[in-house]
């Protein structure tokens, strides 16, 4: 059972207990207008129910004035459709069409215009979304630990992918299927998912910590597509290839710490030197084998790059002094 169906089902009986106290009749609708305003986070519930009061508002009016003016037949039914469904969505509130139009058959069904009917079913909205929106604003579950989860899972499918870099850069003779590339992906689109989530349900000021790791993350991942393009090319073992594969080694490792380390930078710094200090290639083939390793290392510079200037939550205790930390 999801948490959202619990809330639903306290929104409802809230809906229904209030309208029956207060003697309003309709009590069972209150509980429906209910159902439709409870919403997955506290933004999009607020979004949600405005747009349904007002959508609800707008088709009473312009179901008030085809009743009066053509009776309740069911044909008019079927004009109100053609004109309000229209009016509503240019309103800007297409999400209230549904609500609206429970709101407008209702009035339909009792064949019978009044003030006191009109006020009837603007307290029954009220009730009914006004008990959606105390549920969603009352209570929403965390996203850290889940997120937390996410971003370790995403730290140790790329801590995986280095390895097999460097285990490539050794031997090119390695043979790896690239699934955790692809799983990597697909758990940061979820760290997206997520994230964006938690942010909806920050109402004052949203933490976008959580945001900018996931898609620094999403960013890295073009540049491992570009480094696993470069190791293809690498066919022969070369003293080079040996050497860089310390970097992604020690990359393994940096990926899942906590705060960028920069170990991985400096191993750069100091393979690039050593690379200008060896003698040039004394072949076609040694030209373009070390011509990929040194592309791949630009490439690896470009990944610490994007590290090195973002930053990303640890974990839910200390959240806010990660705003300060720079994570690998």
């Amino acid at each position: 059972m999801g948490f959202r169906i619990i809330k639903t089902a306290v929104a409802t009986l809230i809906a229904i207990l209030v309208t029956d106290a207060l003697n309003i009749p309709g009590a069972t609708s209150a509980g429906l207008l209910a159902i439709l305003g409870v919403d997955v986070t506290r933004k999009r519930s607020l979004r949600s129910v405005s747009s349904r009061f007002f959508a609800s508002l707008l088709g009473l009016l312009l179901g008030s004035i085809l009743f009066s003016l053509l009776g309740f037949h069911y044909w008019v039914l079927a004009l109100y459709i053609l004109i309000a469904f229209p009016a509503i969505s240019k309103a800007n509130f297409k999400e209230g069409i549904v609500t609206s139009s429970v709101v407008v058959f209702r009035v339909f069904n009792g064949e019978a215009l009044s003030l006191g009917i009109f006020w009837t079913q603007v307290e029954l909205l009220l009730i009914g979304l006004g008990s959606a929106m105390v549920v969603n604003m009352a209570y929403m579950p965390k996203g850290e630990g889940r997120l937390m989860e996410i971003r370790r899972e995403v730290d140790g499918l790329f801590s995986v992918v280095f390895e097999h870099i460097s285990l490539t850069l050794r031997d090119p003779e390695h043979v790896w299927d690239g699934k955790e590339l692809i799983e990597a992906n697909q758990a940061v689109e979820r760290g997206i998912l997520e994230s964006n989530r938690a942010m909806e349900n920050q109402m004052l000021q949203p933490d976008e910590a959580w945001n900018v790791y996931f898609y620094m993350r999403k960013e890295q991942l073009d540049n491992i597509q570009a480094m696993m393009h470069l190791i293809s090319q690498i066919y022969e073992r070369l003293t080079h290839g040996e050497l860089a594969s310390k970097l992604f080694d020690q990359l393994s490792k940096d990926v899942v710490t906590e705060e960028y380390t920069g170990k991985t930078e400096k191993l750069l710094t100091d393979l690039v030197d050593k690379f200008k200090e060896m003698e040039l290639p004394h072949t076609r083939e040694e030209f373009e084998l070390r011509s990929a390793i040194l592309q791949l290392c630009r490439e690896l510079e470009f990944f610490l790059k994007i590290s090195k200037k973002s930053k990303a939550p640890t974990s839910p205790t200390n959240l806010s002094l990660m705003k300060d930390k720079r994570l690998k």
